[in-house]
């Protein structure tokens, strides 16, 4: 392949860090102080850019010649070498220029005659390196290239056309609708499969799309019609961990991180997620054989309702087998179909037409895909940025179609795209090889690590390295090396991609598990491992060796909450002299930082999160090239060392969830900052006035809270803040919280001039103190997510309706608000976008008008602490409106909650409202999921002019406790669908059996404040029930056998009158009992003398605490 249509070696982009370093006049003007010899300079970037040239010859051959690419390690590492040496030059010309203490003439003095030395010494040692490699060319036949990279990175050119802020998403899949259908019609059949839950594997080579069909099968509205009652989606990957994979299956259900170490806990909460609930699973990327570890990962699913499906995702029939699964296999796309896939991406941007020419040798590129999705749509995606028919016959005749068997793992599609990417490009992909498979990573992360590691510089700074760094981001994306993951904000890389990451960089990058070594090799510079692997690898100590380390990156992928450290940080810090990315993230071991860490001069980014540190050494002060310094949840942090303003690169700094309550010293010096979490207003008028100016000065974007703004005396101070021109997408604003004013008109004021710009998404005020809200705070199209919290002298709201982007609103005690109307929607079509309406602890709120045009989008309304509410008032025109309706009188009539002005409402919960009388419901609503009504003591009525099955037939769970009127449900009974009830009141619970259809699927019911000594009689509770809670009885002391005889699991918590067990003892059917803070029964329940010990011998899940 010509050498000039590839996109510039990987060797390239590590050799144009130390080319940009080398055009430094800072660094000619250091060899001409020192009168070093100048000659160095000039022969370390000829032999440079002699290597140079031969990188893109070498990068090709070394897939068939070993020893062209033993040379190309060999290369590279002298290439960081060079680059290191570079680094501790620029470091001391960093160090002269921030010391205030001493002047740069002082530093060309004699003392540094020793550092002279090094330098020079190590410079031709460098040389001489670079110079035997050279020499090698002719021998290893190795030819120069005519390739001029592509990286101008100076912004004075448009590359190659790539829509950058395109996201590729897989809205179509090609030739699997028959495929789609089969596994469709086998998850909802009714055919039951007697040791359910009945389990279909797909079957497949990777790049396959068996991903993509599970996930279009996954959202197709026939699943959602099948009404399972749980869904969850698991990514296992091919580390196969027992109780990890549980964990992770129990977490996919709650939506709950769980820290359970104990795999008998997590069986037994899935178990009761699970019980008698028809559920379906998807199991991703399954890779392991073992039956017996599967076995233990299915014992909990099969308390699972007969129905419930397990769909998983695999390469391996075997591992099918194992799992004694039906097997759908997966096989390559057809002709027609890889056509269309392929033409979907090469044609993307609509800048190119296929002549009869391109689309003969594209139908032939598209024959060396082999049917392979992945490949059609990474070619494809290169071939979009080609125009001219002959770079689309260099790809077609490349060698790389054909890789010599001991790279068969690598698909050579997705490695000619690798190939076609530019220099600065495959340094950042290559990088990823950091990631375990699966990873979902954060852009803002990914593009922090690239900038540590030089990978974003720009010549004479003439971009940002975030904007550097956003551009190559959108650009992988584009190009299918990146992929949107379901979770929202963050991205994935497709297993083969990253198979690819770590064949590229297999000589310089260490993953801890998929390199199988028992130690880490000396040449490793990159180096990774998740939390989880940590205990079971005993070669830390090699880490040592590894003496030119540039990162050290611990990586939680399942929100594992900790990791243990096995040697010593001061030993591990005396070694690693050029690690550039440290993190020590979620290390709870570590509680001191040795001083040892100023000696890390090379150091870019240090991330000491979730940590147990307490203070900082000054020591960390001498980092004078850092960029990112991150303490996020130090907890008991109190305070940064005097000199952090010495650190005059800091680009971030984020220290939320400390006890740090000031800004470090001189904090406008650090006037590089981009990123900033939060911001403390000083009590001393003068200095806050200084650092508020500081602020301002500062480019932020993301997030920024900003904390005891009670401080700015002067409401012109606050407009030093110069928040309107940050790039600020969260911005939290929160006074102190038992501050009181004395100038309510001054508060406003301020808060007027801490306006933010229009891109603003998030935004919190938290213990503001005065009368109303500025005007700009209702004038965003933009935002989404609005917190009011503690404002206790509002008194009245803002037209927040007008807010068209606004998805969540959190309104929380409020103390003045009395009433809310009019001024809260302003206009007639407000809160069109509002899905989450939160009101909570609002002490003096009465009045609530409501508008039936407003919130038609509302599906979760929460309204707790409101003692004076008397419920929603239709405002005059809506009641004239619906006049002669039969429930007319509810609307004129205090202590009525409507419902039917929330016509897509999923969830709704009433919570200490004492005023609350009635809740009615007019019409249909079909979207009602949850009612839920807690410490209501006046409420007395369901006003529902229809049965609940009419009104709400999707309603599956029903919450009334605490509300000692309610004796009676709606008329008409409870709605089919009802699976799950909490009650307190016994005549509700009397009269459960009358008011539920013989079909109802009632399974979980939860017994509360029950003023009973003995309970469940034998005809109280319905026969369908599987699950039963009894909480909070002081009184109880009995319970009935009989009432329990259809159980499969019940729960005893905070009963401390419960005496003992039935005296039959508890029925077979139940296999899983908690007693929870219950003495006297857990005095005789013990193992194995207790009296009641031989009544639960028997049960298979036992907890009693």
């Amino acid at each position: 392949m010509a050498a000039e249509l590839v996109g510039g070696a990987l060797l390239s982009a590590f050799l144009q860090v130390a080319f940009d370093r080398l055009a430094s006049p800072q660094l000619l003007d250091f060899f001409r102080r020192r009168k070093l010899d100048e000659k160095l300079l000039a022969n370390l970037n000829i032999k440079l850019h002699s290597i140079n040239a031969l990188a893109d010859d070498a990068e090709l051959k070394q897939l068939t010649d070993p020893h062209v690419k033993a040379w190309l390690v060999a290369v590279k590492e002298a290439v960081f070498d060079a680059e290191d040496l570079l680094g501790e030059i620029d470091y001391e010309l960093t160090r002269c220029q921030v010391d205030s203490t001493s002047k740069v003439s002082n530093f060309f003095n004699s003392t540094f005659t020793s550092f002279n030395k090094k330098i020079e010494s190590e410079m031709k040692e460098v040389l001489e390196k670079l110079e035997y490699l050279a020499n090698q060319k002719g021998a290893l036949g190795l030819k120069k290239g005519t390739y001029s990279d592509d990286n101008d990175r100076s912004g004075s050119r448009v590359s190659q056309k790539l829509s950058s802020s395109s996201l590729v998403v897989e809205s179509v899949i090609y030739g699997r609708d028959a495929e789609k259908n089969i596994i469709i019609n086998w998850l909802t059949s009714e055919i039951e499969n007697p040791n359910h839950p009945s389990i279909l594997s797909i079957v497949g080579m990777g790049g396959l799309g068996k991903t993509t069909l599970a996930q279009h099968v996954y959202s197709d509205p026939k699943i959602e019609d099948a009404k399972f009652d749980i869904k969850a989606w698991v990514c296992v990957s091919d580390h196969f961990h027992v109780l990890t994979v549980t964990r992770t299956i129990l977490e996919a259900i709650t939506n709950q991180n769980d820290d359970s170490g104990n795999l008998e806990m997590v069986h037994k909460k899935l178990k009761e997620k699970l019980l008698g609930k028809r559920f379906l699973l998807v199991l991703d990327d399954v890779w392991n054989e073992r039956p017996a570890e599967w076995e233990a990962v299915r014992t909990p699913l099969s308390y699972g309702a007969p129905g419930s499906r397990i769909l998983f995702t695999t390469r391996s029939e075997k591992v099918a087998s194992s799992m004694r699964s039906e097997v759908h296999l997966l096989k390559q796309l057809g002709e027609d179909e890889c056509w269309k896939v392929f033409e979907n991406h090469a044609l993307k941007d609509g800048d190119l037409e296929l002549n009869d020419e391109l689309m003969k040798v594209g139908r032939r590129i598209v024959e060396k895909c082999k049917g392979l999705p992945l490949a059609l749509k990474t070619i494809g995606c290169l071939l979009s940025t080609k125009s001219s028919i002959s770079d689309w016959k260099n790809i077609l005749e490349s060698d790389i179609w054909e890789l010599p068997k001991e790279h068969s793992e690598i698909i050579p599609a997705l490695f000619l795209s690798y190939r076609h990417l530019p220099s600065h490009l495959k340094r950042c992909f290559a990088y990823c090889a950091l990631f375990p498979k699966d990873y979902k990573f954060v852009k803002e992360e990914l593009i922090f690590l690239w900038m540590a590691q030089n990978f974003l510089l720009s010549p004479q700074q003439i971009r940002h390295p975030e904007e550097v760094g956003e551009e190559y981001f959108n650009d992988l994306l584009s190009r299918c090396f990146f992929n949107q993951s379901s979770f929202v904000g963050r991205f994935v890389m497709h297993d083969l991609l990253n198979d690819l990451a770590k064949y590229v960089c297999a000589d310089f990058c260490f993953r801890l598990k998929y390199d199988k070594c028992q130690c880490i090799p000396k040449t490793t510079r990159h180096f990774s491992f998740e939390f989880r692997d940590v205990e079971s690898f005993d070669g830390f100590e090699s880490l040592t060796d590894a003496k030119r380390l540039r990162s050290f990156l611990p990586i939680s992928k399942l929100w594992e909450p900790k990791w243990h450290f096995k040697i010593s940080i001061h030993d591990l810090f005396s070694k690693i002299k050029f690690i550039r990315v440290l993190s020590f993230n979620g290390c709870l071991d570590l509680r001191e930082v040795p001083d040892s860490v100023g000696d890390l001069k090379h150091l870019q980014s240090l991330d000491l999160s979730w940590t147990m540190i307490r203070k900082l050494p000054n020591s960390i002060c001498l980092l004078y090239n850092l960029l990112i310094l991150k303490l996020n949840s130090c907890s008991v942090l109190m305070e940064f060392p005097l000199n952090l303003h010495k650190l005059t690169k800091l680009r971030c700094l984020e220290f939320k969830g400390t006890m740090v309550r000031k800004m470090p010293m001189h904090f406008g010096e650090l006037k590089n900052l981009q990123v900033l979490s939060k911001f403390f207003v000083d009590k001393n008028s003068e200095l806050s006035t200084k650092e508020l100016g500081g602020l301002g000065g500062l480019n932020l974007h993301g997030r920024l809270s900003i904390n005891d703004v009670q401080n700015i005396g002067n409401p012109l101070d606050a407009l030093k803040a110069n928040l309107k021109d940050k790039r600020l997408v969260e911005l939290e604003l929160q006074w102190k919280s038992d501050h009181i004013t004395d100038d309510p008109k001054k508060e406003k004021e301020v808060l007027q001039n801490l306006q933010p710009s229009i891109h603003l998404e998030k935004l919190s005020i938290i213990s503001y103190n005065g009368r109303e809200f500025p005007s700009w705070e209702f004038d965003n199209s933009n935002l989404v997510i609005l917190k009011l919290a503690n404002c206790k002298y509002c008194l009245c709201l803002p037209p927040l309706g007008l807010l068209s982007s606004l998805k969540t609103l959190e309104i929380i005690g409020l103390d003045g608000i009395v009433s809310v109307g009019d001024e809260f929607y302003g206009s007639n079509s407000s809160f069109a976008s509002l899905e989450r309406l939160y009101f909570l602890n609002m002490k003096e709120w009465e009045e609530w008008e409501c508008e039936t045009t407003s919130f038609p989008r509302l599906e979760e309304l929460y309204v707790g602490g409101c003692p004076k509410l008397k419920g929603t008032k239709v405002v005059v025109s809506d009641e004239l409106r619906i006049s002669g309706n039969s429930m007319d009188t509810s609307h004129t009539d205090g202590g009525s909650f409507r419902l039917h002005f929330f016509p897509k409402l999923c969830t709704l919960k009433l919570i200490h409202c004492q005023n609350l009388k009635r809740i009615s419901q007019e019409s249909v609503n079909n979207h009602l999921i949850q009612l839920s009504i807690f410490s209501c003591p006046q409420l007395k009525s369901f006003l529902f002019p229809k049965p609940m099955q009419i009104l709400f037939p999707s309603l599956t769970k029903l919450e009334i406790s605490k509300c000692a009127e309610v004796e009676l449900f709606p008329d008409g009974g409870l709605p089919l669908n009802i699976k799950e009830m909490s009650l307190s009141c016994l005549k509700l619970i009397a009269s459960l059996r009358d008011n539920l259809d013989p079909n109802t699927s009632l399974q979980s019911l939860t017994i509360d404040d029950l003023e009973v000594e003995c309970f469940p009689d034998e005809v109280l509770l319905p026969r369908s029930l599987t699950s039963l809670y009894i909480e909070y009885c002081p009184n109880l002391k009995k319970m009935h056998y009989k009432g329990l005889c259809h159980l499969s699991s019940l729960e005893l918590l905070n009963c401390p009158s419960l005496e003992c067990l039935p005296a039959e003892g508890l029925p077979k059917s139940i296999s899983s009992l908690t007693i929870f803070n219950c003495p006297l029964l857990k005095e005789r329940c013990q193992s194995p003398d207790g009296e009641d010990w031989e009544k639960i011998a028997h049960i298979q899940k036992l907890n009693i605490q």
